[in-house]
Order: C-alpha cells, then structure tokens, then sequence
C-alpha cells in the first residue's frame, strides 16, 4: 500500500489493506478466514487522515458489477463472516482514577498497545445497504467513493426499530429532480442523545447547495469544520461559505455577519435564510473552524481541541437541530471529535470511559469512524488531559471570588489554591527528548542557562552561514499568541558571542518589536549584554544598527533602532520596549506598568505589520513567560470577557520549558488581570 493511489492486492500476512471503494472488488480469504480485498481499478481513495484501515474480521461488502452498455446492472450483496465467530471483548471500560496508568501502558514501546486495541475495532456497517450512494447519479456527490453513508436493511432492523431507519440523512425531494434526496451524511449518536450529531464529508463544488439545504432541514444552528480547505496541495473541501456579503447556494441565502479569527480555530457566523420558506424566519448558523490540525498526524498538544470543544457546546442553543461535523471524508477527525464529546459526557456520569465500544459503535452509523491510531490514542490524551485538569476557565466576574479575595476570606486560602494550581503546572513534563539541537555541544556554548533549552519543533531558525556548521541555531522558540501562530519569539538575553545571531534573528524573521525585561546588570551579575549602541551605530557581521532615539515614559526606555542588512542593503525601523518596572528581586509590585507596557507593544504591533514579537529577559523564561502569559491573557478578556490562567500557563510551558517560573510570577499573572478589570471596569460586567 502507498499514500499516492496505487492499489494492489495484498499478501496474506499484510497488517493493513488500503480503504477501497464500495464497488468493483477482488475477495480472497486468508488462512484463518480473514477477508481481504483489493480494487482492480486503481479508483481514487480516501487521502491524508483516511487512507489505512486494519483488516477486519468480519464486514459487509456490496459487490457491484462494473457499468455495461446496457442500461440495466447486476448488483449483489454479500456478507463475509469470519470462520471462528469473534472471540470475547477484551477492552473493558476504565474508572477514571485509573486512566492515567492505563494510558502509560497503552503508550510504552511506541503505542504497541494502543495499535493493537485500535486493530481490534471492526470497521463498522455490518448490516446496511449503500443502495442510494452507489447510483450512477449520486457517485459524483462522494468525496471518496469509499466512504459512504448506509442505509440500515428493514429485514435486520429488530422488531422495535421502524423499518425507515437510516443512519444517512435524507433530503426533502425536489419535485422534478430525481434523485435530489442524497447526501455524504449519516447521524451520529452522542453519549445519551440520539443523533446529536450529523457526520459528513467536507462539500464539493456540486454539493454545496446540497450541505446548505440539509442544515436548513435539519435546522442545525452549529458547524464543526475540521479540515483546511487545501492540505498539501489537495483540496480537502470546497469553500461553501462567502468571505464577505451575501451569496445564495440553490435555494438557501447566506449572509456573513461576523468572523473572529483565533490562534487555534476560526468563528464565523452567518445568517441563514430558505428562499422557498419565505415565511419563516432567518437563522443564525454558526460555523466553527478547527484551523490546528497539521496535515501529517494529530495536534501536538489536546488543549487546543479541548477549548474548541467546549466552545461548540456554548454556542450550541439548547433546542437546536444535530451539530453538523465535517473534515475531508467525514470519519477520521469527525470521528476523533465526536468520540471525545461523548467520552466526556460519560466521565460526568458514570465516572469511567469506554472508547473502544463507543467507537465500535458509530462505526455501525457511518464505517471508519476514527480512521487512524494516532486519532484513537489522541482522544485518550484529551480525555486524561481533561480528567486530570478539567474545566480552569473563568469570567471575568468571576475572578475575585476565584481568588477568594473577599472581605471574609482568609489570604492564606488564596495562597494555598493558587500554590495548587501551580503545583500543577510544575508536573507538565519537560521534553528532553526534543532538545537534540540546543544540546548540541556547539549550541550548548551559546545556551545562558543550561536547563533553558528550545524545543526542536518550535526552535527559531536562521539561515546558514555558507560553510560554517551549527550557524542555523539560536536559543529561541516560536510561542502562539492569543490569535496568531508563533506571535512571540521568546529568547535569552544575548551573550557577547550571540548578539550577532540575536540581530539576525530579528532581520530573517521582519521583527519590528523587542521587548526587553531585565537590566544588563542585576546584583552584580550581568544578565544581557548590551546588544546596541548608546549612540551612532554599530556593526554585527552583515547587519548594522544604528540609535536613532532613546525617550523614558515612566518605567519604560523606549528606543528606534535603524537595522541595516548590509548585503542587499536594505533597512527597516526597530523599536525597543525595555521595561524597568520589574525588580532584581520578587516582581513588580502592581500590575499597571505590565499593562502599560503590553498596550504600547500592541499598538506598535498594529502599526508594523503583526510580524513576531522578540521578547527576552534573561534566561527567557520567567519574565519573558509572564509577559507572553498576560499578553494573551489579557487580549482573551479584552475580546471574550473570559480567562484561564492556568491553561494559558501550561500552553506556554509545553512551548518551552520554565515559562512563568515562579510561583510569585504565577499569581502576579492573576494579579494584572484583576488590576486590569479594576482600571477598566466595564469588563468587569461581561457575561
């Protein structure tokens, strides 16, 4: 099997077999009457996230002869069942307190176990037609011709189940227009609530008048979207929505009211209205857009998914129609989504989880639910993640009662809570494992503090000096911010020997930002070397920078440098933002000087461009983490009147190790914030 389409029959002893279309198929059995299949044609398939699956040990395939000249074809169906009837379950549910233990044993040797539990899932639809799928009329309306919505047969329905019950959803008839009642979707089922859910594929260019139409119908008031619209040069889903104004798909007028882009998803809400239906009222639909799941894998970290998730159950209304979830096939990362919704729902009430049966079951309301491994042990990571750490997220109202700063509270209360949290963010791992680069004996000469260390995966990279070795390296680490990807570099105060790579960095990566939170001496130590000039201009390999002013506005020395790439020569302006307000011991002593100085950054920010913002102090860590902590933070309450310390911590830290390194600098963090609800108190009444 390979990712790039070519298919062949597999060996007796192959582990996987490539997803292949419901249709034209080549069955042999193994020796322990395995059923496996191949496609003679070569025919387009499931990419990306959706290209493998175990072979099964029993499952059900519609065998379709290949189209004639004539007008009439031979459809048969066959059920193929394993010689020896399936053996005991053998993965039982996990009591909560146990979850954490379970998942270091099901992650030990490279996830062996999780493999095996995830091959041990049947693929699902066992007992279903995909009659109206496969007609010649509607083949054109699937994403991929292996991933169809199944229609359940009357004839192995039980006797308390109505004979029209289907897992795909069926479209209202349009009179003279036959067949116009398909569509790429099946319901799916939450935890305890019937098809909470409607799991489709991502729409195509001729579908998209379709995908509106059935979130009419449905009266669906939210869209969970998964996918990008292009992934490795692919088209994953055509854009069924206008980037502005109005457009009308059939018979279904959509209108762009507001978008709010995010660092982890986009909101876009649009209001919705049948042309047909004149008299009823417009709708309000909200669509959701996951925009941090990389085109290889799962996300790195689950907290983003987690944030998402709970940002589609509050803008879900309580009545309104099945949540509509797509990515590209509308099984792998739908199916990811919708198990970690409902596992969550089954922690709450019954205090364990059971993925492997509620897998097994969706899989019978659409096949393929969860399509990878990496996707099954990713919804046990969110799940952990979620049990360990649950629900930190606060509004703004209810900050003080959260830090029990009332008048009958005692301090030490607040103290201990705070301690508790940040014993918590202690316990996040460091990853030595991904500082193979920074601990390179070359790179380690350049390091200030040993134990600060970039992470491989987000390290700053610079351009390498022709025939000189390790010149790529520099200890600094792309950081998200509350709206943008890799907002912040956060890095050391140069050495005499890196300033040269400090200045480069900002050259190569369009810096026009740096935010400077240490003197160059503290206690007698230095803690930055000077890397500009007091006056006139001076020169580091290929880049000079010259002083054009340096002004005090309270505690801040605001200085403009001209940087100058002396090859090509080209120069851009620079501004320094060096904060004075923080002392050589403990921190600062109110938080109006931090939000001062996180307000001048912003407008800088807004007036060159949004390219990434270099902050520093002196291992690049602790200030530096504070300052990034509380510049997100705060954008969050400015722009949602909501806060999560904690989880805005732990996001930081998983980026690069020690950010916020104290837990005095953890609780100054709640200490702007409730400064800053105090100086603007009209935040102070969000909801």
């Amino acid at each position: 099997v390979n990712k790039h389409g070519s298919s062949r029959i597999e060996s007796q002893t192959s582990k996987y077999t490539r997803l292949l279309p419901v249709g034209s198929v080549l069955v042999h059995r193994n020796p322990v009457g395995r059923a496996w299949f191949g496609d003679p044609r070569g025919g387009p398939v499931a990419s990306g996230d959706d290209w493998l699956v175990p072979p099964p040990a029993r499952f059900h395939v519609q065998v379709e002869m290949p189209p004639s000249r004539s007008a009439c074809r031979e459809v048969q169906r066959v059920m193929l069942l394993s010689r020896s009837p399936s053996g005991p379950k053998k993965y039982f549910p996990i009591p909560v307190e146990n979850l954490e233990e379970e998942i270091r044993m099901r992650s030990a040797d490279e996830g062996k176990l999780f493999r095996e539990e995830f091959n041990s899932l049947t693929p699902g639809y066992v007992q279903g037609t995909f009659e109206m799928a496969n007609k010649e009329e509607n083949r054109e309306k699937n994403r991929y011709p292996n991933i169809l919505p199944c229609k359940t047969l009357p004839f192995l329905l039980n006797q308390t189940t109505n004979s029209d019950d289907h897992s795909r959803v069926i479209l209202t008839q349009i009179d003279g227009v036959s067949p116009s009642d398909y569509i790429n979707a099946s319901y799916i089922d939450g935890y305890k609530e019937k098809n909470k859910f409607i799991a489709a594929q991502g729409p195509k260019q001729e579908t998209v008048n379709d995908f509106w139409r059935m979130i009419w119908e449905q009266k669906s008031a939210v869209i969970v979207m998964l996918t990008n619209l292009k992934e490795r040069k692919e088209e994953k889903c055509y854009q069924y929505w206008p980037d502005q104004g109005c457009w009308t798909y059939g018979n279904i007028r959509v209108s762009v009211e507001d978008s709010i882009v995010l660092v982890d998803y986009t909101i876009r809400k649009f209001c919705v209205q049948s042309l047909h239906d004149g008299c009823k009222a417009p709708r309000l639909v909200t669509q959701l857009h996951f925009t941090s799941w990389p085109d290889f894998g799962v996300p790195f970290t689950p907290i983003g998914m987690l944030k998402f998730l709970k940002k589609v159950k509050t803008l879900n209304p309580a009545h309104a129609g099945p949540i509509v979830v797509h990515c590209s096939a509308g099984v792998g990362r739908t199916g990811t989504f919708i198990v970690i919704d409902a596992i969550i729902d089954m922690m709450h009430a019954e205090q364990k989880v059971d993925v492997f049966e509620f897998v097994s079951r969706i899989r019978n309301q659409r096949q393929q639910m969860v399509q990878t491994d990496m996707q099954y042990s990713f919804i046990y990571q969110a799940l952990l993640e979620y049990y360990l750490y649950g629900d930190t997220e606060l509004d703004v109202s209810s900050l003080e009662k959260h830090l029990q700063t009332s008048h009958n509270a005692a301090p030490n209360l607040v103290k201990i809570g705070l301690e508790e949290e940040f014993k918590k963010l202690t316990n996040v791992r460091i990853m030595k494992e991904n500082m193979r680069t920074g601990n390179l004996p070359a790179n380690m000469k350049k390091a200030r503090v040993i134990q600060i260390i970039p992470y491989d995966f987000n390290r700053v990279i610079l351009s390498m000096k022709r025939g000189q070795e390790y010149t790529d390296y520099i200890n600094a680490s792309f950081i998200d911010g509350y709206r943008q990807k890799d907002y912040f570099i956060a890095t050391q105060g140069p050495l005499p020997h890196t300033v040269e790579d400090f200045w480069r960095m900002v050259w190569e990566w369009k810096c026009h930002t740096i935010v400077m939170l240490t003197e160059v001496q503290e206690r007698e130590q230095e803690k930055c070397c000077q890397y500009w000039p007091s006056e006139g201009s001076v020169t580091h390999g290929e880049i000079t920078v010259e002083i054009k002013n340096d002004s005090l506005l309270d505690a801040i020395s605001v200085r403009d440098f001209l940087v100058t790439y002396n090859q090509e020569k080209q120069s851009r302006l620079v501004r320094q933002f060096h904060f004075h307000g923080w002392p050589e011991i403990g921190i600062p002593a109110e938080g109006k000087g931090m939000i001062d100085l996180i307000a001048a950054v912003q407008k800088q920010q807004q007036q060159t461009g949004n390219h990434p913002i270099t902050v520093h102090c002196s291992a690049g860590a602790g200030r530096t983490g504070t300052f990034i902590a509380l510049s997100n933070i705060l954008e969050r309450v400015k722009a949602e009147g909501l806060l999560d310390v904690f989880q805005a911590v732990k996001s930081l830290r998983l980026q690069r190790p020690h950010m916020v390194q104290t837990l005095e600098q953890y609780e100054f963090c709640y200490r702007v914030v409730q400064d800053f609800i105090d100086i603007f108190s009209d935040y102070a009444n969000f909801k």
